[in-house]
């Protein structure tokens, strides 16, 4: 449960967009099949519960490469055993951490050191009768490689496998860049995808911002040049206890707001619906109950808006040893004394799909489901699509498709890089697809649904998804996975080797970012959200996804946040004490083209709708940031709202500061005075810069501040608290 493990976890870190200007290639192979019915659906829950697919490998292909025979299941006893040691290099002689040898024959594999070593013992009752024994060598990104030597019980030998690298796909691309989404109805979200809304804690309807904080929603009027409180209300559904939920997303289409919150009260998903009129007052229209898991990420964001259509991923866990269909995704529409006899499944077995190749890691089965609901009509209605797997996925929302990446964890906790299988389900509704896939996405920007039918995907070794904290921990080697779109089938077969690209990683710092900018794959290591790295030296690796040298730039901070600024990149990061943006451009080589540090100062937020980069007809823009004191761990802003909004003016490959607008420096802490009874930690973050129709604002926790440029200089011309029972506006 996610906000019970956030506190001793921080103390020890202490989804319709039309894509008319793409053409995408559809998979051309099978679909993945689905259930017939609930008793196929039982059956094979049965099966797997019997453990008869417990030591299946569902997403690596390197076993298929062993010759044939087999030396048996390698367990047992030590004792008079046969051990093999040896090493994994690369042609160049590098040794190589992470790589996989296979025992052939048998389930056993080791995984290798930093210095490429490996051990693996054969227990003196399993040595074949021949005395000879196959092992392969495997890594992503390398040609797979066979060794037979001659063993006995007892006695030690030795292997070495040189493994070159492989050729890489090397087909044209054309990626758009995707960051900031601007439509006629100008997006105040940073999203990852143009077109595709992510929820968020500020929207705007018509002449009003809507804020979701700490449990309540508020509409604040911007008409006419006014800041003006106009309602509030709270998150949850009148007459019911929302103390026991956590209220983090908001989306707007028409006239209804959608909060979108995990209660665990409620046993999963909580959707309210609320109505907004032209005067931006709020009243509560219904609320309703999905079972599912939670689906919480320090990164990513459950809910996608596309069209009249909210879009959502939830996991469910399944028992295999349960049988029944009571364990289906169901929704109900809450009213004070609902049951879970109100339930009502919103999935059918026929809508759920499986790979054909076997499930491992049974005990940790999931229906990873994507959720459709049609907010057009008066009444709510939902419905889903499922794909079983292991768990610890990573999931991604381009125009056309929602990508879940899954990693058998049980075999990745105990065995280094797990197997992995990515999906792939098609906004349209139509079956999904599937690919076998090897290591593991660190997070949503790890994905790119290219416009020439290819999906780009950076991979590692030591990931382990993004679910709750997951994401902050990525380690291992690093590759970029290339591969067609028409690859993509009924999950028995695996992206071909000469889809992966070695790439270096070696990361400075402790936290993982990556970005796809332009034709570019940008990534680098900094603090994150833990406290600010001091060691001096950090390194930008920048990949031309069509192939080509990869560019090492050295920054003096670390890299803690990718940001997409036109046709050019942004880093910002900490040196440990000051606060640094980098302009990166990407045309010809890329290069830094500018620097601005902020003295003395941080992150005030994490999360990628922090920051806003607004262009303009120049080809410049304007961006924000909030940010806060020095040397402040990550995790801070999770309790302490930002300080400010930084302003900076992109020019002529030029930083030039704007200036800041600042939280109120007086007054009482509105956190404290606000009767907060639900909701009452800022997960998804409390300040954003904002720019709407010409005009500029930060939100700094309960304070709406407009600022005006004039002269190179922002200014401040008013602001308004929208705190609970303390509103009042002041000018200068």
């Amino acid at each position: 449960m996610k906000r019970h493990i956030v506190v001793p976890l921080v103390t020890a870190l202490l989804l319709h967009a039309s894509p008319s200007h793409t053409q995408h290639r559809t998979p051309t192979t099978a679909m993945l099949p689905a259930f017939t019915s609930e008793r196929a659906l039982a059956a094979y829950l049965r099966h797997l519960d019997r453990g008869a697919e417990r030591t299946a490998q569902p997403g690596s292909m390197a076993p298929a490469a062993c010759p044939g025979g087999g030396t048996g299941t390698a367990s047992g006893s030590a004792k008079g055993a046969a051990v093999i040691r040896g090493r994994v290099s690369a042609a160049d002689g590098t040794m190589l951490r992470d790589a996989t040898v296979f025992l052939c024959g048998t389930t056993q594999r080791v995984v290798t050191g930093a210095d490429g070593g490996f051990r693996v013992v054969i227990p003196g009752n399993r040595v074949p009768a021949g005395h000879r024994v196959s092992l392969l060598a495997s890594r992503i990104a390398y040609q797979t490689a066979v060794r037979e030597i001659t063993v006995a019980p007892g006695d030690s030998s030795s292997v070495q496998f040189t493994l070159a690298t492989s050729a890489v796909n090397l087909s044209s691309v054309v990626v758009s860049a995707a960051g900031v989404a601007v439509s006629n109805n100008e997006s105040v979200t940073n999203t990852q995808t143009a077109g595709v809304d992510e929820g968020g804690i500020v929207k705007v309807h018509g002449d009003h911002l809507v804020m979701l904080r700490r449990g309540r929603l508020f509409t604040v009027a911007i008409g006419d040049r006014r800041l003006t409180p106009v309602s509030a209300i709270d998150a949850f559904a009148p007459g019911s206890d929302g103390r026991g939920a956590w209220y983090d997303e908001m989306l707007v289409y028409g006239d209804r707001v959608v909060v979108i919150g995990y209660s665990y009260a409620g046993g999963g998903t909580e959707v309210g619906l609320f109505d907004i009129d032209r005067a931006g007052r709020l009243r509560h229209n219904s609320t309703y109950h999905l079972r599912s898991d939670d689906y919480y990420s320090s990164r990513n964001y459950a809910s996608r808006l596309a069209g009249g259509k909210l879009i959502f991923y939830t996991p469910l866990s399944v028992d295999a040893g349960d049988t029944t269909a009571g364990w289906l995704p169901s929704l109900r529409r809450w009213h004070a004394g609902a049951g879970d006899d109100e339930f009502r499944p919103i999935i059918s077995p026929t809508r759920i799909y499986r790979p054909v190749r076997a499930l491992g890691g049974y005990g940790e089965l999931t229906l990873h489901t994507v959720t459709t609901c049609d907010l057009v009509r008066p009444r709510m209605t939902c419905h889903a699509m499922g794909v079983l797997g292991p768990s610890g996925e990573v999931f991604y929302v381009s125009a056309t498709a929602v990508y879940v990446w899954v990693t058998d964890g049980w075999r990745r906790r105990n065995e280094g890089a797990g197997e992995s299988m990515v999906y792939r389900l098609p906004l349209d509704g139509s079956a999904p697809s599937a690919l076998g896939v090897t290591g593991s996405p660190v997070d949503q920007f790890s994905f790119l649904e290219g416009e020439d039918g290819y999906l780009n995907v950076l991979v590692r070794t030591g990931a382990r998804g993004h679910r709750m904290w997951s994401a902050e921990h990525a380690g291992g080697g690093v590759a970029l996975l290339r591969v067609a779109l028409r690859r993509f089938g009924d999950g028995g077969a695996g992206a071909p080797r000469s889809a992966y690209r070695a790439l270096p990683s070696e990361i400075e710092g402790y936290a993982f970012a990556n970005r796809f900018v332009g034709h570019h794959l940008l990534y680098g290591g900094g603090s994150g959200w833990g406290r600010p790295d001091r060691s001096g030296r950090w390194t930008l690796h920048t990949v031309p996804i069509s192939g080509g040298p990869v560019a090492e730039l050295t920054l003096p901070h670390g890299v803690d946040r990718i940001e997409v600024m036109g046709r050019e990149a942004v880093v910002v990061g900490t040196d440990g004490r000051d606060l640094h943006f980098t302009g990166i451009a990407l045309t010809g080589r890329p290069r830094v083209v500018q620097r601005y540090v902020s003295r003395a100062s941080s992150q005030g937020e994490l999360r990628s709708h922090g920051f806003f980069y607004k262009p303009d007809e120049t080809g410049g823009g304007i961006l924000g940031l909030p940010i806060r004191g020095p040397a402040r761990p990550g995790y801070e802003h999770l309790f302490d709202e930002s300080a400010s909004v930084l302003f900076l003016r992109n020019h002529a490959s030029s930083f030039r500061p704007l200036g800041e607008l600042e939280a109120h420096p007086e007054g009482p802490d509105a956190d404290d005075t606000d009767g907060c009874v639900a909701s009452c930690v800022d997960w998804y973050g409390n300040s954003r810069p904002l720019f709407l129709r010409g005009r500029v604002f930060a939100m700094l926790g309960y304070e709406i501040v407009e600022g005006r440029v004039t002269d190179g200089r922002i200014r401040e011309v008013r602001r308004v608290s929208y705190a609970p029972c303390r509103s009042q506006v002041s000018r200068r």
